[in-house]
């Protein structure tokens, strides 16, 4: 038996929580990973996992085992890159999901940079709007917009997106231009974002001289993913808020008009998350840092004054 593959296969299924998503992101069979925690469990004498139908649990022997082991596997692969000099030319393949506006209007368009100066790193890039859950789902890092649910993750703060309110100029046309956030509440057709995960609805939102309004109903579409809910209000559906990132083209070449520009919209963070192993890989490093420079050198994606300058 291998011991170190033996304790990364262990690793894995304690992490994905069944023995089949363990080995779908480990690409082996499902019996070899069962063969392996079976003989590791045997040549340690514990028994480590509670296997059910649905779900393995970690036995308290099993607990203490992960917890040391992965802090073994983290130095084991410190010490591989440190003598193949895996920090200076990162290499693997690097599991990242990012949100579908970034993606389409910045990952993508500049990842050929990434790519030159890290070739020895391939790329799975998983777009969505979705939460994702890095454990289970064995992703390495993520790219998203808003306060965090999960604690225990690492999460950098990239940027903030600034949000302004816009519809198409036909729709203005046809139904005239709004003075104040209370006329959207009768009279006009409001374009809402909700979660394609909690399905919660995210109301139009207006903040001046400490006035809260909330713009919920009536909402005569909903949409639950960016480039499609930017779409809709290209397509006259209505009014809408969106980051100024998502929209300057469209602001640029007249297909949209900004409105109740004396009203704000709170900021959004954006942040790159990833697990809290003590040690983050060389190639997770090299993609955190490139996407940190990234964001940096685009003013839309800094919110406030250097957003509103462009």
């Amino acid at each position: 038996m291998d011991q170190i593959q033996a304790m990364r296969i262990f690793a894995r299924v304690v992490e994905a929580g069944t023995f089949t998503r363990a080995a779908d992101s480990l690409q082996m069979p499902k019996a070899s990973v069962t063969k392996n925690i079976q003989a590791l469990e045997e040549r340690l004498r514990v028994k480590l996992l509670n296997r059910t139908t649905r779900r393995v649990t970690v036995t308290a022997d099993g607990a203490a085992y992960y917890d040391r082991a992965v802090r073994l596997l983290a130095d084991f692969d410190d010490l591989e890159a440190s003598v193949s000099q895996a920090r200076t030319t990162p290499r693997g393949r690097l599991r990242v999901d990012v949100g579908t506006t970034v993606a389409r209007l910045l990952i993508i368009p500049h990842l050929a940079e990434f790519q030159t100066r890290y070739p020895e790193i391939q790329i799975d890039l998983g777009v969505s709007d979705r939460t994702v859950d890095l454990i289970s789902d064995n992703v390495d890092c993520v790219i998203r917009g808003g306060e965090l649910a999960d604690q225990s993750l690492v999460a950098r703060r990239i940027g903030n997106l600034e949000f302004i309110t816009v519809a198409a100029p036909d729709y203005l046309a046809r139904h005239g231009v709004p003075c104040h956030p209370g006329e959207l509440e009768s009279g006009h057709r409001n374009v809402i974002y909700f979660s394609p995960v909690s399905a919660r609805r995210y109301p139009l939102e207006f903040h001046k001289n400490g006035e809260v309004i909330e713009i919920a109903s009536p909402a005569h579409l909903c949409v639950n993913e960016g480039n499609a809910y930017i779409s809709a209000l290209l397509a006259g559906q209505g009014i809408g808020q969106a980051s100024r990132f998502q929209v300057h083209e469209h602001l640029e070449a007249g297909r949209l008009q900004r409105i109740l520009d004396d009203w704000k919209h709170p900021l959004l963070p954006v942040y790159v998350v990833y697990p809290p192993n003590s040690h983050l890989s060389a190639k997770v490093r090299a993609f955190v840092d490139w996407v940190v420079d990234l964001f940096a050198k685009n003013p839309l994606l800094q919110g406030g004054e250097a957003a509103r300058r462009h």
